[in-house]
């Protein structure tokens, strides 16, 4: 019994730690997504490792990008348009240098418009949302 927690644990630190990197990759590439795998984390985190957990919420990069996500389903303005743009840079690249077939082209445009389609619904964080982070305690 014992070892089946202990390896459910480690199977789900792994898993998390492999969220992040992924999450951390996302942020460069634009067809990776950074949120799912951000939350993915923290959901393995929380039932893994309390060390881990805290460090990932309390990182300054992904700590507020992930309390932001999670309490109000709202990002950045900066994020959004730098996450659209970089999308559309390579995408607009892949689809005229890189791809040839006109099928392929026009998934990856879909692809894209949806993409864009789902970073505009997301809610803009405001000034208050931000104070309601930051007054929000940490975990211990």
């Amino acid at each position: 019994m014992i070892k089946r927690k202990r390896l459910r644990k480690g199977l789900l630190f792994a898993l998390g730690a492999l969220a992040v990197a992924l999450g951390f990759l996302g942020i460069f590439v634009p067809l990776l997504p950074t949120t799912p795998f951000l939350l993915l984390a923290a959901a393995c985190f929380i039932r893994s490792s309390d060390r881990a957990y805290r460090w990932l919420l309390t990182h300054p990069w992904f700590g507020s990008y992930i309390r932001s996500y999670r309490e109000h389903h709202a990002i950045t303005l900066q994020i959004k348009i730098f996450s659209i743009s970089l999308l559309w840079a390579a995408l607009g690249y892949s689809m005229l240098a890189v791809v040839t077939a006109l099928w392929l082209r026009l998934l990856l445009a879909a692809i894209g418009i949806g993409v864009t389609i789902h970073l505009l619904s997301l809610r803009t964080l405001t000034k208050e949302m931000r104070a309601s982070l930051e007054s929000a305690p940490l975990p211990e």
